[in-house]
């Protein structure tokens, strides 16, 4: 063998050890194997608590079921038409649309109001903050079983007050006009404590320089809320937007204690709805139409907000 045979010879160990010594999984895909590996737990949560209730979900939806949930007959579309037809279905849109409505904004205002008076040094913020915050501390009915008592139409401490202002007391669940209202005071009450920490942590992020320089330029405490705060809080605000809708198409545990719908389907939001036809009515084909309906509504709502409130959203 001459000395180029024997080179050649060489070269074609190394190139086989070398073959041989490559690794099976390069380092990106170490780095991947590790990150699946640690979100596996994760993903089997998800896959039985979310994505298979979520199918099966579909899947009722599209057929009729016995009394224990079994499936009697496939229907297709027909839940979705016979929903979409019915009065219960407009009527508890139009509560949770009114809900809504008597629960974000004046929750929102409230916090912030809340938030801005107990943002400043001063001494004895500290215990007002943890008041304040205090009803992210109550579960729903536990902050449920209060505001029962508080509503009580004889022994409430709402309607002695009323009757001490020479008021006729009011039948804050039983009357159809005032249901709805009393239902959403304590749910504003009850989702403050946490839209309150979110929003003063917002005003504690801003930088103290800020408000200095507001103040050397000769601006007023009510244009530098607006014109300054405002804008850097709006992150904040959008985040809480959403959330709050969210959970106001949601809400089922103050419902069910207080009201359980009434009187006369005055608080019948839609999550009621879902759980009387599946859960009272045992029809688990139309109340999982009803879910995947409250899906496609939550996600069209956000959407909406994202593609159009984020525009005013100004980040720093």
């Amino acid at each position: 063998m001459n000395t180029t045979e024997a080179g050649l010879a060489a070269r074609r160990r190394a190139v086989g050890r070398t073959r041989q010594a490559k690794p099976f999984l390069s380092t990106a895909g170490k780095d991947n194997f590790t990150g699946y590996l640690f979100m596996a737990p994760s993903l089997a949560l998800f896959a039985v608590f979310l994505f298979y209730p979520l199918l099966k979900s579909l899947y009722l939806s599209l057929c009729l079921t016995d009394p224990r949930g079994r499936v009697a007959a496939f229907v297709g579309l027909d839940n979705f038409t016979s929903l979409f037809r019915a009065e219960a279905f407009w009527n508890s849109l139009l509560v949770t649309i009114k809900f809504t409505a008597f629960t974000v904004p004046p929750g929102l205002f409230a916090a912030l109001l809340l938030a801005a008076l107990t943002h400043g040094s001063l001494r004895g913020m500290r215990l007002f903050r943890f008041v304040f915050s205090l009803p992210t501390a109550l579960s729903v009915s536990t902050s449920s079983v209060i505001w029962m008592m508080l509503f009580h139409p004889t022994t409430g401490t709402l309607n002695y007050f009323l009757t001490r202002l020479g008021l006729d007391p009011v039948q804050w669940l039983t009357d159809p006009a005032w249901a709805l209202v009393s239902v959403s005071i304590m749910t504003v009450w009850m989702n403050i404590g946490f839209q309150y920490i979110v929003l003063l942590s917002g005003l504690q992020g801003i930088a103290d320089d800020i408000f200095d320089s507001a103040r050397i330029d000769g601006s007023g405490p009510f244009r530098t809320f607006f014109q300054i705060i405002m804008p850097l809080l709006s992150p904040t605000l959008f985040f809480l937007s959403v959330v709050s809708i969210m959970g106001a198409f949601q809400s089922f545990g103050q419902i069910n204690i207080l009201t359980k719908g009434g009187p006369a389907g005055s608080t019948e939001v839609f999550v009621y709805s879902i759980y009387k036809e599946a859960f009272v009515n045992y029809q688990f084909g139309t109340g999982s139409a009803y879910a995947l309906v409250l899906f496609a509504i939550i996600m069209l709502l956000t959407f909406l907000q994202f593609r159009f409130a984020e525009r005013k959203v100004h980040y720093h």
